[in-house]
């Protein structure tokens, strides 16, 4: 049973071969390609200088002479920009050997702006170019090659009533770029050659895989009566099946550790919620006790009606308690069906009107444009949009503003609560939507909490939204169209 190393191994023998073949071929004809630029750009420069020359003859014919000052070096640079305008990337002059350079121009710099300086990092070539040709009467060229371009300086000696006067033209050769066509199409057949071979022996390891892979997928997809992983069958390769033998263990090690941490925290929340629940009842027993006994040490029949009023409201107040509870933690399945958002939050803001105004307190709705309609089950959401109200008419002072929206964006159907009050305490932020967690003396708790049970009873989530004042909820759930 061959491995997976081996085949890759033979595979990347393959495309080392190719590679190497290929790197020398692209070498050599980088090395050729190179010269034949170098040769190329020779050429350009001695035309170009013989063009200066011709141009340079033309100027001075008929002239006797006339001393060098910058009117002569002003009447000489049209002569050497109109013989370097049809040469590409060559800039040059007019040069004299007591006077230095009388004219020098670059027409066709690439730059932001025309080029009128002497390049003072080739000066001395310059220089010395142009005296070896005063010097021997002849053209002389001077090439420098650096590492990836090539510098060639070309001067040629012109003939005229001034004395020792030579025009250079100067052109820079990339030598590091463009291989030669016959060494480039032997490399390219190569390195197709192999690279077809290498992608056919690939597809196949590829497609041996896939199959294996494909059955632990089935494997993996198949359902199970608990939330384990199931047990992986071998592949027959075994790289594959070292995985499968770790996927398995870990299997059976994390349902082990699921099942531990499943009865800890079951405990644990068990634990939380008897403790709350104690305090939560604790409490309004206390004060019907107080009351009771002030009721039995006193004569006065008023004082025995209050005191029953009180234990009446503490009851009511334990009543309210195990209602939510019960909401909380027997939640129904939702019953969804289509709704119109905007008739919706109309009728489910409606009922707070009265207290909101009691309070000074603006409610208002904003839907969008469209569409209209949703899925979903309204008489949860309502409750859900309840406690979120309440909550903002209590937290907001007099004369604020809430605000009640319904908006779909990205799949999604976002309700959300916005009040102008102080904000949610940092303290209480991380554990906002737990049983029991409120900052009223007259809060239960669990308004947040049945919230957050019905939003999970639709897909979605409760949360709490960003904004620079006030507080925002919001509730998310997946859209459905009705």
């Amino acid at each position: 049973m061959r491995s997976l190393r081996s085949r890759l191994s033979a595979l990347w023998l393959m495309l080392a071969v190719s590679g190497a073949a290929t790197g020398y071929l692209l070498v050599e004809s980088f090395q050729q390609s190179a010269d034949a630029r170098v040769a190329r750009a020779q050429d350009l420069v001695v035309r170009a200088c013989r063009d200066i020359a011709d141009r340079y003859q033309f100027f001075v014919s008929g002239w006797s002479g006339a001393p060098v000052d910058d009117k002569l070096k002003q009447d000489l640079l049209p002569v050497v920009r109109s013989a370097l305008s049809g040469a590409p990337g060559v800039e040059g002059g007019i040069w004299q050997a007591e006077s230095g350079s009388l004219a020098y121009a670059y027409p066709t710099y690439e730059g932001t702006g025309p080029k009128t300086d002497l390049p003072a990092a080739e000066l001395s070539v310059i220089q010395q170019v142009n005296g070896d040709a005063q010097r021997s009467g002849r053209p002389s060229t001077a090439a420098n090659a650096g590492r990836s371009q090539s510098l060639i300086v070309h001067a040629c000696p012109l003939r005229g009533p001034l004395q020792n006067v030579t025009a250079w033209t100067m052109t820079r050769a990339a030598i590091a770029e463009g291989p030669a066509y016959t060494h480039l199409l032997i490399g390219l057949v190569v390195l197709a050659l192999t690279l077809l071979g290498s992608a056919i022996w690939l597809a196949w390891i590829l497609l041996s895989w896939s199959r294996r892979i494909a059955m632990i997928e089935t494997a993996l997809s198949k359902p199970t009566d608990k939330a384990d992983l199931p047990q992986l069958p071998h592949t027959g390769a075994r790289e594959l099946d070292r995985l499968v033998d770790a996927v398995n263990d870990a299997g059976q090690r994390l349902s082990a550790e699921r099942s531990r941490a499943t009865a800890a925290e079951r405990l644990a929340a068990v634990g939380r919620l008897s403790a709350n629940l104690a305090h939560e009842i604790r409490n309004p027993i206390a004060a019907m006790r107080l009351k009771a006994e002030n009721a039995l040490a006193s004569s006065d029949p008023a004082r025995k009606d209050s005191a029953l009023e009180a234990i009446l409201q503490q009851v009511a107040r334990l009543d309210a308690l195990l209602r939510d509870l019960l909401a909380m933690t027997q939640a129904s399945q939702p019953k969804a069906r289509g709704v119109d958002l905007a008739s919706f939050l109309q009728s489910t803001i409606d009922p707070h009107r009265e207290l909101a105004a009691r309070r000074g307190l603006q409610l208002r709705t904003i839907v969008p444009a469209s569409p209209h309609a949703s899925c979903f089950d309204p008489a949860q959401l309502q409750r859900a949009l309840d406690n979120l109200i309440l909550n903002a008419i209590q937290n907001t002072p007099d004369g604020g503003e809430i605000v009640v929206a319904a908006q779909i964006d990205a799949g999604r159907l976002l309700f959300r609560v916005t009040d102008s009050g102080p904000g949610i305490d940092e303290t209480i932020k991380h554990c906002l939507f737990e049983p029991f967690v409120t900052t009223r003396a007259d809060g239960t708790g669990l308004g947040l909490a049945i919230v957050r049970e019905i939003a999970r009873a639709h897909d979605g989530e409760a949360q709490l939204g960003h904004t620079h004042t006030g507080s925002s909820f919001e509730i998310s759930l997946p859209w459905q169209p009705s």
